[in-house]
């Protein structure tokens, strides 16, 4: 008897389901409100947590706290029905409400259950490469908003160097340089520091405080922040701060955090230089960005609040929208490149394209011409699909017909890139996991051989030569049995469980 309606879902978790596809509901994170109105929302049962006679919102002030001001005015009625979990850390900003909002209250110390938590995944070299990118693009004395992920990470991880390796920071770009000396790059360390916008409040912008970059303030606080969900860790360090520590984090709703309506002005002198990044799966060629869903229809995750983003960074002075993705995927064993000639969907119009990184370079496009604009995706696109791209740049008039690619973009190869960053992972400059892991080293060695069974697992003849790669690896007890017994294949008992042990030594010991 219940039907559920998303209007953002986990990446990827529901791309075949038929029953979600279908009601789904597509919304921007600002108009979620209101069309939860229109459908005659009658119950919210909010996680919330008390301190001292107070209770607060936590995590979730995003839709919460101007439902509770709409049913104030009398425009709308529910019952709030809220479940106490003092595992929430009490966060202030208008997370914050009275007990008299409260209707119906479960306060039952057997439902302190643990709260969801994402675990830290590693960064791979091209992230580190994109995060590099990204982190000479913040000014100082700005505005930042980032996402929670390993690219997120990666370029907060940056932003460190940048900060307390400045040398180092500025060589490691020097290679990775696609021949753009744009004078929109800022390499300098931090001196005024930046404040915090974020539609969804990081673990990252903790340890750039952590690190006296975060540290600009606007009305007393270094970063409001519209919702959150991350790492344990992440619980543990706002619950294990004093009041006036966690004071300087002020939950919002989504209403505050990611438009300019309502105190316009008093939020333009805050939001200054603002450098929004956000991530997407996929770049046309003309600069415009699919990141919720497949030409097919088909919903990966959700706009949420990205097209909010990039539509204030047009509405401010002096901001700029970034996106984020990698230059290629693997599909099937295949790899496929992510910098496209057109889709079918897209989330972020053309004529709204700003900044594109890949790990390959930056694409800066704001107010540029088609010509300019396609050269500078194929200055970031991955080599072994330039010339394609090309062609069908030139077939369209687009690009001049005796025009070819610079010999400096011709290099942009997973190679070139390992190769300049394979160094700070010996020297722990960039670590795999720079803010730490819930998962034990068998879990991280799993992972990697996963990945790689995952990768080559749609090939036939790539799969018979983890096989016998794994048949010939000696040594089997010693070096993987632990990995082994956390898969429960350290003593198969069938042909099938035989040819599995075999395929992950093999991937083991290859990744």
């Amino acid at each position: 008897n219940v039907k559920v309606n998303e209007f953002f879902l986990m990446a990827g978790e529901w791309m075949n389901n038929e029953t979600v596809q279908q009601n789904y509901i597509p919304a921007n994170y600002t108009y979620a409100l209101p069309y939860l109105l229109d459908r005659g929302l009658n119950l919210v049962m909010p996680l919330i947590c008390e301190k001292n006679g107070q209770y607060s919102f936590s995590c979730n002030p995003d839709i919460m706290a101007d439902l509770l001001k709409l049913r104030h005015e009398g425009k709308a009625d529910f019952i709030f029905a809220g479940e106490i979990n003092q595992n929430l850390p009490f966060m202030y900003g208008e997370a914050v409400f009275q007990k008299n909002e409260i209707d119906l209250l479960l306060d039952n110390p057997d439902a302190q259950f643990e709260l969801f938590s994402v675990p830290k995944k590693p960064i791979d070299y091209d992230e580190y490469a994109i995060g590099l990118h990204a982190a000479r693009l913040v000014e100082d004395g700005g505005t930042l908003q980032i996402g929670i992920g390993s690219i997120g990470d990666a370029i907060t991880k940056s932003l460190i160097l940048r900060q307390e390796n400045n040398d180092e920071f500025k060589n490691l770009l020097h290679y990775l340089d696609n021949g753009d000396h744009s004078n929109i790059y800022h390499d300098k360390p931090f001196k005024d520091g930046i404040y915090g916008l974020s539609e969804m409040f990081v673990d990252g912008f903790l340890h750039l405080a952590d690190h006296n970059i975060l540290k600009r303030e606007v009305d007393g606080a270094i970063l409001h922040g519209g919702f959150f969900v991350d790492c344990p860790d992440f619980y543990k360090k706002l619950r294990d701060m004093t009041d006036e520590e966690r004071k300087r984090f002020l939950m919002m709703p989504v209403s505050f955090t990611n438009d300019l309506y309502h105190d316009e002005e008093r939020k333009r002198q805050g939001r200054s230089k603002g450098r929004f990044i956000n991530t997407a799966m996929m770049a046309t060629m003309r600069g415009s960005v699919v990141s919720d869903a497949l030409e097919d229809g088909r919903v990966i995750s959700g706009v949420g609040g990205q097209y909010n983003f990039a539509a204030q960074s047009f509405a401010l002075d002096d901001a700029r929208f970034i996106i984020t993705l990698k230059a290629t995927r693997l599909s099937k064993g295949e790899v496929i490149s992510n910098i496209v000639w057109s889709y079918g969907h897209e989330t972020i119009p053309w004529h709204m394209r700003d900044i594109i990184i890949t790990e390959y370079g930056v694409a800066d496009l704001r107010g540029k011409s088609d010509n300019h604009v396609m050269k500078a995706m194929l200055s970031i696109t991955d080599a072994r699909f330039q010339e394609g791209l090309l062609d069908k740049a030139k077939q369209s008039g687009k690009i001049e017909k005796n025009w070819e690619i610079p010999d400096h973009f011709k290099n942009n190869t997973p190679e070139r890139i390992k190769r300049i960053l394979s160094s700070t992972r010996e020297n722990n400059l960039l670590p795999e996991f720079p803010f730490g892991s819930d998962f034990s080293e068998t879990e991280i060695n799993l992972m990697r051989a996963l990945k790689i069974l995952k990768n080559k697992s749609h090939s036939h003849v790539a799969m018979a030569k983890l096989f016998l790669k794994g048949l010939m690896t000696h040594n089997t007890k010693a070096d993987f049995q632990e990995n082994l017994k956390r898969m429960g294949l350290d003593k198969p008992t069938s042909m099938k469980e035989f040819f599995y042990q075999k395929i992950l030594i093999g991937a083991l010991a290859e990744k």
